[in-house]
């Protein structure tokens, strides 16, 4: 059977679950808080929109960059925010920004993936199988690109020929994501459809471990569905991955031996402290887990239907953004309330990204680029 991907369907209840939530369900009215903290904008600037994809933005040495639908991506100044460099793909773009190795990589619906110097000057341009929804990413002389029929290639940084290509069997029906993969201590490390964590070597490609996050249950194609659709987060000696309709779990970096689990469904993703993991549930609830045992430690549920985005751990706090572009502080502790505060009106898709211990920036889908401090 042909492999299907659950955003391609038009059925209300499959939709639910791209999203995080019921699309017939009214987003929660955001209450009056009692802050603790504050949230002030630092700069904001402007990109391309998303529309159907979701893009990162992404930071190298002390530029924000970030990009849109339309092929441009800015590079900002992280302290200021002025504009250091515009580049044109010339072409719409599906995936992105990824950076690193003196590199701009972006991914576009034709299923290329274009290579750019930091000036704006078109290096190489390689073509995969299939579309390219998520951002490349790049080290130690290697590209990785995950593309839209979940392939994951090693691309040759200088030249973009093919290095290595990884591939494995998918269930018929999956959820589409934009989740590319992380790239940690010589490893590379993904999440696929079927609930499976993968860590391949970044110079080959071969495989050091799978571990299993969620295994499918039920009948239908629908019910048995357990997708990793989010970034995993390797941090220490734990690579931890959220499954739809499956799953949070951890285990050991280097050999994959499973640490713990616990029954929780999401497709927005985790984060994670020295202390907690923190996810983003299928019900646009934060919980947070104890790291060495996956206990529950609190849960804040004062979000349902604002398509919560992946926690960021930042300090005492953990921020979050949701679908009408305000950003949400809550507390490590407790789980409460700290601040909040609006951009532009727009979702906010991509998990925010840390620029130091107190500021992040968070790109909204009408293209909207914001750094925010905690105060």
């Amino acid at each position: 059977m042909r492999n299907r991907s659950l955003a391609a369907l038009a059925v209300p209840a499959l939709l639910a679950g791209c999203f995080g939530g019921n699309p017939l369900q009214k987003p929660a009215e955001l209450v009056p808080i009692e802050p603790t903290a504050k949230l002030q904008v630092l700069w904001q600037g402007s990109v391309d929109a998303a529309e159907k994809n979701v893009f990162y933005p992404a930071t190298s040495g002390n530029m924000v960059y970030a990009g849109g639908a339309g092929g441009g991506v800015t590079a900002f100044d992280v302290v200021s925010g002025k504009t250091m460099a515009s580049i044109d793909a010339g072409q719409r773009t599906s995936g992105g920004v990824g950076v690193g190795n003196g590199l701009v990589l972006l991914g576009t619906p034709r299923g290329e993936v274009l290579a750019f110097d930091r000036d704006g000057k078109q290096l190489w341009k390689t073509q995969l199988s299939s579309e390219v929804l998520a951002p490349p990413q790049a080290q130690d002389g290697i590209v990785v690109v995950r593309s839209g029929d979940n392939r994951i290639y090693g691309l040759d940084v200088a030249t973009g020929k093919q290095k290595w290509i990884y591939q494995r069997s998918i269930p018929a029906l999956s959820v589409r994501t934009n989740a590319s993969v992380v790239i940690q201590r010589g490893g590379v490390f993904i999440g696929f459809p079927g609930g499976r964590l993968v860590a391949l070597a970044l110079g080959n490609g071969n495989v050091g471990w799978e571990g299993v996050v969620a295994l499918p249950r039920g009948i239908t194609e629908l019910e048995r569905v357990a997708d990793i659709t989010s970034l995993p987060v390797i941090d220490g000696e734990q690579a931890c991955a959220a499954a739809f309709q499956g799953r949070v779990a951890c285990f050991e970096v280097a050999r994959g031996a499973l640490l713990w689990a616990r029954d929780v469904s999401s497709i927005a993703g985790i984060g994670v402290d020295a202390r907690y993991l923190y996810v983003t549930d299928d019900k646009n609830a934060v919980l947070a887990l104890d790291r060495t045992s996956g206990a529950s430690i609190w849960r804040q549920d004062k979000l349902v239907g604002r398509n919560v985005s992946a926690p960021l751990a930042l300090g005492r706090h953990v921020v979050v953004g949701d679908l009408e572009g305000y950003v949400h502080l809550l507390s490590r502790e407790d789980g409460s309330f700290a601040a909040r505060i609006a951009t532009d009106g727009s979702a906010i898709s991509a998990p925010p990204l840390a620029l130091d211990t107190k500021s992040f920036v968070v790109q909204t889908r009408g293209g909207g680029v914001f750094a925010i401090t905690i105060q």
